[in-house]
Parts: structure tokens; C-alpha cells; sequence
């Protein structure tokens, strides 16, 4: 039995009309333009805070509360769906293995959403950066998490859609399954141990990968 580390965004669920959405009102917030939502893909992935830097916003912090209003009391959180196929992988993969949730997304967030759409029965722990910004460090975040688990990496993989993934697993010594239906089209995944490009495909790829 090996241990299983999943991403959300991109990966488990497609949040992009909530997040994009939420970055476009937090911007016109601030009294600033907003590119369409088709040109925000590239914040769903990594933190927030980074996105709103490389936006060029003059205050991130202020521009991230504003998002925080509309996607977590306005919900936006909730206006994503979990990708097809999803369900009947993570029921197959715990048949024979331990699995969290590894997440960018605060894990104040993820756990609602993973609870509102039936994915955190099938987790034993999800792990997400805190409010503050305390481990948006994807690498910090997995060996946080290996501190509390006490998992062997040489055991475990992590798997996602982008390039902070594949990075945070090499970084703890995970191995790296790559999955082809989120928003790292434009990321350099070649150095993954595998690639998913259906999810009914990732129980095998997984057996094979931890074998």
C-alpha cells in the first residue's frame, strides 16, 4: 500500500468560473481593469497572493481580501465542478491506498469544497497553506504534511496539472503522475513519472507507479 497526495484545482475539481471570476470582481474592486476570465487561467494553480503580484496590483494583500469576499461569502467557491471520472478514481485508488488532499488553495477553502462535493470522505488528511500565507510553498506544504503523516516518500506520489506539483514533489522525494485536463497546458511536465490523460485511466497508472 502506498500513499496517494492530490491537488485540487485542475485536478479533482474545475474551478475556474469561481476563482477567475472572483479575481475579476476584486480587481474592478480596486478601480482597476480586469483581463477576460479565458486570460486568468494561468492563476488557478499556484497562490493567490503570487497572482495578484504578477497582475501588478499595487496592494495584493487588499486586492486578496476582496477576492476572499466574493469566493468565500459570496460563493464563488462553489462554482466549480468536479471533473468526470473523478469519483469513480478516488473510489478505486482508496480501495488500495491512503490518500490526502495537497493543495494551494487555503485548507480553510478546500476542505468546504471538498466536503460539498463528496471528495473528503475519501481522504484521510487535507492539507492546504493557512489564511496567513504560512507553506503557499507547495514544496513546504508536502513535507509538512510527510512530518505529520510519517509517510515514506519513496512510497508516495503526488499528483496534478501543473509545474508547482511536479516541482514540490521532486522537492520531497515524491514520485509525479501528470494529469492532462487542467491548466498546465502551457507547463513543462516531461520529468513526471507518468502521464494521465483520462482520470478512469489513473487507477492503473498509480498501481504501476507505486509498484
Amino acid at each position: 500500500m502506498g500513499t496517494v497526495f492530490w491537488d485540487l484545482d485542475g485536478t479533482l475539481t474545475d474551478p475556474k468560473p469561481g476563482i477567475t471570476g472572483s479575481v475579476v470582481k476584486a480587481l474592478h474592486e480596486l478601480g482597476l481593469d480586469a483581463p477576460s476570465p479565458d486570460d486568468l487561467e494561468w492563476v488557478i494553480g499556484p497562490a493567490l497572493l503570487w497572482s495578484f503580484e504578477k497582475l501588478g496590483t499595487p496592494d495584493p494583500q487588499a486586492a486578496l481580501e476582496h477576492y476572499r469576499v466574493f469566493y468565500e461569502d459570496k460563493g464563488g467557491m462553489y462554482d466549480c465542478k468536479v471533473f468526470d471520472g473523478i469519483p469513480e478514481a478516488l473510489t478505486a485508488i482508496r480501495a488500495r491506498h491512503v490518500m490526502h488532499i495537497a493543495t494551494a488553495k487555503p485548507h480553510a477553502y478546500a476542505r468546504k469544497i471538498t466536503a460539498h462535493f463528496g471528495l473528503s470522505q475519501h481522504m484521510t488528511h487535507e492539507f492546504g497553506p493557512e489564511l496567513d500565507g504560512t507553506r503557499n510553498d507547495k514544496a513546504e506544504l508536502l513535507a509538512h504534511a510527510l512530518t505529520l503523516t510519517g509517510d515514506d516518500p519513496a512510497h508516495c506520489v503526488m499528483i496534478g496539472d501543473r509545474h508547482y506539483d511536479l516541482n514540490a514533489a521532486r522537492a520531497v522525494g515524491m514520485r509525479f503522475i501528470a494529469v492532462g485536463w487542467g491548466y498546465g497546458r502551457d507547463d513543462d511536465l516531461s520529468g513526471a513519472d507518468a502521464h494521465a490523460t483520462t482520470p478512469d485511466e489513473l487507477p492503473g497508472i498509480v498501481e504501476h507507479v507505486l509498484s
